[in-house]
């Protein structure tokens, strides 16, 4: 009997997120995320190293740094280790929240002068939001369906224009929004939407990479390919700390990063809620603080490896989504695999050769699929008082407003358009707002308006409640253990003898129990 109660405590489910694939499978899936935010990671270095004058070296510096800081970041969020990382799917890069404040800076101070005065902002910047981390993470509690359900579905929304500016090719490029472009896109789409339906499971999870792959082969047999530049340069490199010179303080600098910071917290803190959504796990406010611990402590890094803040990658959250894979494990290769591209430079610039079509008919389906997460959980919503159906117009209508008119707070003060030109973090804010304005509050309120008193008294048996321990949470539906077991539900007349064969280590865990009392007793 013994022996039984450890095989039934060994094979008990975990949580999804902690599923290991091996190595092979987790670096093929990680693969996949790193193609998706690939684009992402480097646009931000190239932009300011445009900015600053920088030559091809020096930029190429810049690009190494955030794919090399970026992988120690998501192994970092992905792995964890006491208090530090949520231990979620989640792919940590740099942050585009913090470029207009940047480009600010580099249009007083040009140079390298400027990258230093940058360096020193985001050092401190991020120190302080590293301690004000587990403060900021109880902000969970202002996270119910309503809101989780708006900042999923706007990170979707807001993605799309990403998805489309790569499907028109490279502004700089004569071929910009050609139909062969385009058509380059959709047939990209065309080949995730084959793979999905008519392949093996494997091949299904696995249909973006080979999307991907096949449209790049296409593309190149087209000639709208350019490998040529992949094998300039150096094979190694290594970062060096200080390439730029020791970083700089200035307050006004120092000031206007912060502001960056606290938009980019309230971000990283709508994907850890969004990814907990989409893998069916539990999050609470320590994981949130872990990982917003592991977001800080990264960026305060960055600049001693010359780059910038790191943020979890929204774009990535969708391939979650997609494919079903929600290891963590999967992330880390993710992570190893950016760390060698940081280390070899050719495997980069062999990476950044995938035509910029190709990612857009895939960024299609990933960013199209993270908005669709959020509409189950935005439809489980209760709209009879009228009040969560305003909460959930007007914050989507505020995510889209940077979306549909970019230049829409040009005259507002530069910390507004920090705040609020994030379709992502406008949404959170207002969301949030309302949602306590609305439904925590009932000062001002009429009658019966609140979603609470909107619902009529409830009774429940005391045998449920004795049943429950503390910490238990209902989630979609499924009853989530405070140790994030999912827990078997069945008749009431089945629980006496579900729970003996359980005791006796027949059943051994909840898909096998679902499984018995469904098919074999129903």
């Amino acid at each position: 009997m013994k022996n039984r109660h450890a095989s039934a405590a060994t094979t008990a489910p975990q949580r999804p997120e902690e599923e290991y694939l091996g190595i092979g499978r987790s670096l093929a899936y990680g693969l996949q995320h790193v193609l998706t935010m690939y684009g992402g990671v480097i646009a931000v270095p190239l932009i300011i190293g445009t900015a600053a004058g920088l030559d091809a070296t020096g930029t190429g510096i810049l690009v190494a740094a955030a794919l090399f800081v970026g992988g120690l970041a998501t192994i970092l969020q992905s792995i964890g280790v006491p208090f530090l990382g949520a231990q979620l799917p989640l792919v940590q890069g740099l942050s585009f929240t913090g470029v207009a404040t940047t480009l600010a800076v580099l249009q007083g101070t040009p140079g390298e002068e400027g990258l230093r005065i940058i360096f020193g902002a985001v050092l401190v910047a991020s120190a302080f939001g590293f301690i004000l981390a587990p403060f900021f993470a109880k902000i969970i509690r202002f996270f119910p369906p309503v809101v989780s359900g708006i900042v999923i579905t706007t990170i979707g929304v807001t993605l799309m224009p990403v998805a489309a500016g790569w499907s028109l090719g490279p502004e700089d490029d004569p071929s910009h929004g050609s139909v062969a472009n385009i058509g380059l896109a959709a047939f990209t789409l065309l080949v995730v939407l084959v793979l999905s339906k008519v392949g093996s499971a494997a091949i299904s999870r696995l249909s973006i990479l080979l999307a991907i792959v096949i449209g790049t082969i296409v593309a190149a047999l087209l000639g709208r390919a350019n490998f040529s530049g992949v094998g300039d340069g150096p094979v190694i490199g290594l970062p060096a700390p200080f390439e730029f010179g020791t970083p700089l303080f200035v307050a006004s600098a120092i000031l206007g990063m912060l502001i960056v910071i606290i938009v980019t917290m309230t971000e990283t803190t709508a994907d850890i809620v969004a990814v907990g959504e989409i893998a069916e796990t539990g999050v609470d406010s320590k994981r949130i603080a872990n990982g917003l611990r592991a977001d800080m402590l990264s960026s305060t890094v960055a600049p001693l490896f010359n780059t910038f803040t790191q943020t979890a990658f929204a774009q990535n959250v969708g391939l979650v989504a997609i494919t079903g894979i929600r290891s963590r494990f999967v992330v880390a290769g993710a992570g190893v695999i950016m760390v060698v591209l940081g280390l070899l430079p050719v495997l980069g610039r062999m990476v950044a050769a995938v035509p910029s079509p190709v990612l857009g008919g895939a960024g299609i389906v990933l960013f199209g699929t993270v908005a669709a997460s959020g509409i189950p959980t935005l439809a489980g919503v209760d709209y009879r008082s009228g009040l969560n159906l305003i909460v959930v117009a007007v914050s989507l209508a505020m995510g889209l407003i940077p979306v549909v008119s970019p230049n829409f707070y040009d005259q507002f003060p530069s910390w507004v358009q920090v705040v609020l030109g994030s379709g992502i973090s406008a949404a959170a804010l207002t969301a949030v707002v309302l949602n306590i304005l609305f439904n925590e509050l009932t000062a001002g309120s009429r009658p019966n308006s609140s979603t609470f008193a909107a619902y009529p008294p409830r009774v429940l048996p005391k045998s449920v409640l004795q049943g429950l321990q503390e910490g238990d949470t209902l989630v979609n539906g499924r009853m989530i253990g405070a140790d994030g077991q999912e827990i078997a539900a069945v008749d009431d007349h089945l629980v006496d003898e579900a729970r003996r064969r359980v005791e006796t280590g027949e059943l051994t865990d909840t898909g096998q129990i679902h499984r018995v009392y469904k098919n074999d007793r129903q």
